[in-house]
């Protein structure tokens, strides 16, 4: 294994704050580089084993659990979710057709982001999901892909719902203890050991998340709106957005290549098998493919805007790049092969864990502080594309 302590990037290009890349195969890594600070009031480097919000790469272990769930006869992806909620999750405009975890995994729900997805502690989701502006006026549930994050916190009230666990507890027993992987959802399940090595996250040289000044946050959630942090308010399944399924997870890059060695070994680890072959191949299956007229290919988290192409191949809550079809722009790779996994994009972060199932390689990476540019050659930005590539 080589180790690259060296600028990754052109001269005349905008820095981030902080990359790390680390690439690998089906029997351990194969190259690490970093480059940059971890925290820059502190001047602390960067390292490979240092967490970060890996932003959507989330919703990807999210759906591991899930099917880990599935596999124990614990879940059912095409069973009415409302007869595990406490209340009733309807398309305001389609209210006969049942939604399941398999349409919010893969975005074809009718969901949409049009309200407020972050909820403090002490909210509920349903009044959330009762408002109009949280569906899609138009498509019934089932027949249209539109990304949204809103449907992540309904899965994690599920999985809450069917264990009886807190969700991040869930993911820490179902996913992180079987591979050995020191990460969490928010900072609860994380040690304070962990959590004061946070990469904070920056956009225009400012910090955006997890600032903590070397110390673990003072609370690990979004506080209730009183300011208080009790976190024995929880109730299983009355606020799934509390740990951040969509978006909260806070791992390393060497933890996520080691989810990238899983999937590149098909569901098994050193220490067994986490995934049974069936749920694995749902898992790496797509649900929705870009035809020209069946859904949104893509809008820029960050700035709203159109980022058509970016999203032409999806499947529980996994991407799968290098559509051949017109109009289709998500191969940062450049060398169109199929590779399925996630990227991320928030607070100013990049981040993206992909695997060559033929080719049995993988690479997992994030950058701070990325300008938003525009590439001639993909829908993602230079910065991905470069660390995608190696360069």
């Amino acid at each position: 294994m080589s180790v690259i302590a060296a600028a990754l990037l052109p001269a005349a290009a905008a820095q981030p704050v902080a990359e790390v890349r680390v690439a690998f195969d089906r029997r351990g890594e194969t190259s690490v580089a970093v480059r940059g600070l971890a925290d820059i009031a502190a001047d602390r480097p960067v390292t490979p084993d240092d967490p970060v919000r890996v932003a959507s790469i989330s919703k990807l272990v999210t759906a591991i659990t899930v099917l880990r769930l599935v596999d124990a006869g614990t879940l059912d992806l095409d069973a009415d979710v409302s007869q595990l909620l406490d209340w009733r999750l309807r398309h305001p405009r389609f209210p006969d057709v049942p939604i399941t975890l398999r349409m919010l995994l893969s975005h074809r729900t009718g969901i949409v982001d049009g309200v407020e997805y972050v909820l403090p502690l002490d909210a509920e989701l349903a009044p959330v999901l009762a408002d109009a502006k949280a569906w899609d006026a138009v498509h019934a549930p089932g027949t249209w892909f539109a990304y949204a994050n809103l449907n992540l916190p309904v899965v994690a009230s599920v999985v809450e719902r069917a264990t009886g666990e807190r969700f991040d507890r869930a993911m820490q027993r179902l996913v992180f203890a079987p591979l050995g992987i020191e990460a969490c959802y928010n900072w609860a399940s994380c040690s304070p050991d962990v959590a004061v090595r946070a990469v904070v996250q920056y956009r225009g040289g400012k910090p955006t998340k997890d600032d903590h000044h070397g110390r673990a946050p003072a609370c690990p959630v979004e506080p209730a709106r009183d300011g208080t942090c009790d976190l024995s308010r929880w109730r299983a399944g009355r606020n799934g957005a509390m740990f951040s399924p969509q978006g909260g997870l806070r791992i390393s890059a060497r933890g996520l290549a080691t989810i990238g060695r899983m999937l590149l070994r098909r569901g098994r680890t050193d220490r067994g098998r986490l995934l049974s072959p069936r749920a694995f191949a749902t898992l790496t299956t797509p649900l929705w493919t870009w035809d020209g007229t069946n859904g949104d290919t893509g809008s820029d988290a960050t700035t709203g805007a159109k980022q058509g192409g970016f999203l032409c191949r999806y499947g529980l809550a996994v991407t799968f790049l290098a559509t051949p079809t017109t109009g289709c722009r998500d191969d940062p790779f450049g060398d169109g092969r199929r590779r399925l996994g996630h990227a991320g994009d928030a607070y100013g972060l990049r981040s993206g864990l992909w695997v060559d199932l033929k080719r049995g390689t993988g690479v997992a990476y994030f950058a701070t502080d990325v300008a938003v540019e525009a590439s001639a050659q993909s829908a993602f930005t230079p910065t991905e594309e470069r660390l995608a590539r190696g360069r």
